[in-house]
């Protein structure tokens, strides 16, 4: 038996060739197509230098499986979500890392209707199948089929706003070096918007640092180029485009959370009465849009495997996570890059608003830390801790994802990584910036010491 290293809990992901190479993805083909025993699978590639050789090897996994192979060429996660649940096929691979540095490169396996295959509903199966290698004798090979959905893709896109309804702006568009930046033209011609492209060219070596928006020194090309060009917005992506971020007419980054509340109150706007899902770590803000706009809040414990479950058991028409998923019911469910951005102009376009306009004054009511990691040698040993110290003053305490404990004008949540040895803190205060401050050094005195 080999021992594969590269499954995580939510996706499959390691350094090439050391942790994910040709022979284990086609061990993972193999393992895929033994587990959920589809008939057809789309197939999808993102830029990365290593990712067409793991997709021959996926497609040979797949066929000697006796699986019929769509395959989608390059583009993003979503569009095997897209091609998934628009073409009514049995599952989906997506090869990609993300916004993983360019060494890296993983896997995205989903099911019918672009159910997510995680830790709780296969990965763990998946892994033992692959590393015994023990697969079933196929008589006939399955075939190889290549689509182009693009065009559906982007109809399904549009269909989201109403195009009369914009009016002519200058967007900064960063895609850096990922895959974004073909949608982007395909978009362009429907839109009266004028993009003022940057790190726009897909470059598997990423020469501009990895596709990550998360990264603060990330963030500076979009801020400058907005500032010099007097952009309305700025728009950045990470590599396999499931995630995209904004920038203020200021150039100043815009922090998940906020998007969130803005999407809701659009939703809620043209459907009154809906469920909206959210995920623990930051919420006053999103609550009280939602309980104002009269939708129904459901929380629901952080990752999209969790959310996406939420979402399906509660008929949700949107959910979102400070960590700028964002995911929609007409979507399946899933998480998408690109809806988010058009949603958000149209908003915009309707309310004739700045950006900083729309999210200003919920920043200045509900101030947040922003997720702050700290490595530590026992994270269930410093929950109990923190809980110790805080929870007799708590009104209210949670254990829905980690610990969130809340007080009258402030609360927290702590929690600790699925992969890493790390605690991941949030603190939001309201109409409080110091306290904010203040609360979160004194929790990151105590995870310190």
């Amino acid at each position: 038996m080999t021992e594969i290293n590269c499954f995580k809990a939510y996706d499959i992901r390691g350094r090439v060739p050391e942790e994910l190479n040709d022979d284990i993805a086609y061990r993972i083909s193999r393992a895929y197509a033994e587990f959920i025993k589809p008939k057809q699978v789309v197939l999808c590639r993102d830029i990365r230098l290593s990712s067409e050789a793991l997709t021959q090897a996926i497609t040979k996994g797949l066929t000697d499986s006796g699986v019929h192979v769509l395959d989608l060429g390059v583009g993003g996660t979503e569009l095997v979500y897209f091609g998934t649940f628009y073409k009514k096929i049995d599952g989906g691979i997506m090869v990609t890392a993300s916004h993983n540095p360019p060494n890296y490169n993983g896997m995205k396996l989903v099911r019918e209707e672009c159910r997510p295959i995680s830790e709780d509903t296969g990965l763990i199966e998946i892994k033992a199948l692959a590393e015994n290698a023990n697969f079933s004798k196929i008589s006939t090979s399955g075939t190889i089929k290549k689509i182009d959905l693009t065009s559906d893709y982007i109809s399904h896109l549009l269909s989201y706003i109403k195009i009369d309804d914009l009016s002519p702006m200058k967007i900064v568009v960063n895609p850096g070096n990922g895959g974004a930046g073909a949608i982007i033209d395909l978009l362009e011609e429907h839109l009266p918007f004028e993009f003022i492209r940057i790190h726009h060219e897909p470059d598997g070596t990423f020469p501009n640092g990895v596709p990550n928006p998360m990264l603060e020194e990330n963030r500076f090309s979009t801020s400058d180029f907005i500032k010099k060009s007097g952009a309305s917005l700025g728009i950045a992506w990470d590599g396999d485009f499931d995630r995209c971020f904004f920038f203020d007419e200021n150039g100043k980054f815009i922090d998940g959370y906020y998007i969130v509340g803005l999407l809701a109150e659009s939703f809620l706007a043209k459907s009154k009465g809906e469920r909206i899902v959210h995920d623990p770590r930051l919420t006053w803000n999103t609550l009280e849009i939602i309980q104002k706009k009269h939708g129904q809040p459901i929380q629901s414990k952080s990752g999209h495997a969790f959310i996406k479950e939420t979402m399906r058991e509660q008929n949700a028409i949107y959910g979102g996570e400070m960590s700028a998923h964002h995911y929609f019911r007409n979507f399946s469910y899933a998480d998408s890059g690109m809806i988010p951005w058009l949603l958000v102009l149209e908003i915009m376009c309707r309310r004739k608003m700045s950006l900083s306009k729309l999210v200003d004054e919920r920043i200045r009511r509900f101030p947040a830390s922003g997720e702050i990691n700290r490595k530590v040698k026992n994270a269930p040993q410093m929950l109990a801790r923190i809980e110790e110290i805080y929870a007799q003053d708590a009104i209210k305490i949670e254990h829905v994802d980690g610990l969130s404990l809340e007080f009258s004008d402030w609360r927290f949540n702590v929690r600790a990584s699925n992969t890493e040895p790390l605690l991941r803190l949030n603190v939001e205060t309201k109409n409080d910036i110091d306290l904010m401050r203040n609360r979160t050094k004194e929790l990151l005195t105590i995870i310190e010491s």
